[in-house]
C-alpha cells in the first residue's frame, strides 16, 4: 500500500505542476493589460488548454488526497512539493529554453524549506469549527489585503509583481482550504452543512485567489509564482488553524526555530527564482500600459530599442 501511495503522490505532484504550467501559457497570451481584471477569468474559461490545465491540477490535488489516505503525512507531504521541480522543467520545455542549474538549486531550497514547515507544524485530528461571523471577517480581511496588493501591482516590476500576486493568491487559496476543512468536517456528520454561508465564502475567496494567481502567471515568471504559491498556501492554512481553529504550533523551542529557519530557506529560494532570467518570452514582448510608469515591463531607450 505504501508504494502505491508514493506513486500516487508523485503522479499528483506532476499533474498539479503540469496543470499550472498549461494555465500559465494561456494566462500570458490572454489579451488585455499587464494586470488583468475579473473578465480575464471568463476569457480563460473559454480556452481549452487552460481548462485542460485546470483539470490536470484538480487531478493532482485529488491524487495527493488519496495518497494521504494510504501513507503517513511525513512521507506524502515532502513528495507533494517535488511538483516545483516538475513545474520548472515543464515551463522550460514549453518555452523552449534550457533549465539552469541555479533554478534547480533554488527550487530545491524552496522544497526543503516548505517540507520543514509542513512537517514541523502539528496536524490536529479534532473537527475544526469556525463561526460564520469570524469567517466573514476573515474573508473580508483577505479581500481587502488582496485588493490593495492588486492595485499596487500596477507599479512594480514583473518579478516582484509575480511574487506579490502569487503570495496574495496563496493567502486567498489557503483561506479557502481552511474554510473547506471546516465545511468538510461539519458535512461528515450532517450532509446539509455543505449548504452554508461558509461554502459561499469559500467559493468567493477561491475565485478571488484564482484571479490573483493567474495574474501572477501572466507576468511570465512562472517558477517564482508557483514556488510562492506552494509556500504561502499551506503556511496560511497553518496560521488560520493555529489562530482560529485551535490547532497547535511546533511544540518545542527547537522545533519552532527549525520551522522559522525552514520558512526563511523557502523564502530565499523563491527570491532567487524571482530574480532569475527565466521569464516567458511572450510576457516580455507584451506592450506596457505606460512605458514611463514605474514597474513597466519594457524600457524604451533613446535609440528606439527595447530592453
Amino acid at each position: 500500500m505504501l508504494i502505491w501511495s508514493v506513486l500516487l503522490a508523485v503522479t499528483g505532484a506532476f499533474c498539479l505542476a503540469l496543470g499550472s504550467a498549461l494555465q500559465e501559457r494561456d494566462a500570458v497570451r490572454a489579451p488585455g493589460h499587464r494586470i488583468a481584471r475579473a473578465g480575464f477569468l471568463l476569457h480563460l474559461l473559454r480556452r481549452p488548454r487552460w481548462l485542460l490545465g485546470t483539470l490536470a491540477a484538480a487531478t493532482g490535488v485529488a491524487l495527493h488526497l488519496v495518497a494521504l489516505s494510504g501513507a503517513p503525512l511525513t512521507i506524502i507531504q515532502p513528495i507533494g512539493v517535488t511538483g516545483l521541480l516538475f513545474a520548472i522543467v515543464l515551463s522550460a520545455v514549453f518555452n523552449r529554453r534550457r533549465v539552469r542549474a541555479g533554478e534547480v538549486a533554488a527550487g530545491a531550497a524552496v522544497m526543503a524549506g516548505l517540507t520543514g514547515v509542513l512537517l514541523l507544524f502539528p496536524h490536529s485530528s479534532a473537527a475544526p469549527v469556525m463561526p460564520t461571523g469570524t469567517a466573514v471577517l476573515l474573508v473580508a480581511a483577505v479581500v481587502v489585503l488582496g485588493a490593495a496588493g492588486y492595485a499596487a501591482a500596477h507599479w512594480i516590476p514583473a518579478g516582484t509583481r509575480a511574487v506579490l500576486l502569487a503570495a496574495l493568491g496563496g493567502v486567498a487559496l489557503g483561506t479557502t482550504s481552511a474554510l473547506a476543512r471546516v465545511v468538510a468536517a461539519a458535512t461528515a456528520s450532517d450532509v446539509t452543512a455543505v449548504f452554508s454561508w461558509l461554502t459561499v465564502l469559500a467559493v468567493a475567496v477561491a475565485v478571488f485567489g484564482g484571479l490573483l494567481q493567474q495574474n501572477a502567471y501572466r507576468t511570465g515568471h512562472f517558477a517564482a509564482a508557483y514556488a510562492t504559491l506552494l509556500v504561502v498556501d499551506p503556511v496560511t492554512g497553518a496560521a488560520i488553524g493555529t489562530l482560529l481553529l485551535g490547532e497547535g504550533v511546533p511544540a518545542t523551542p527547537a522545533d519552532r526555530l527549525l520551522a522559522a529557519g525552514s520558512a526563511v530557506l523557502a523564502i530565499a529560494g523563491t527570491a532567487v527564482l524571482a530574480r532569475a532570467k527565466n521569464r516567458n518570452p511572450e510576457a516580455i514582448r507584451r506592450p506596457p500600459e505606460n512605458p514611463t510608469r514605474p514597474g513597466s515591463d519594457l524600457v524604451h531607450t533613446n535609440s528606439g530599442e527595447v530592453s
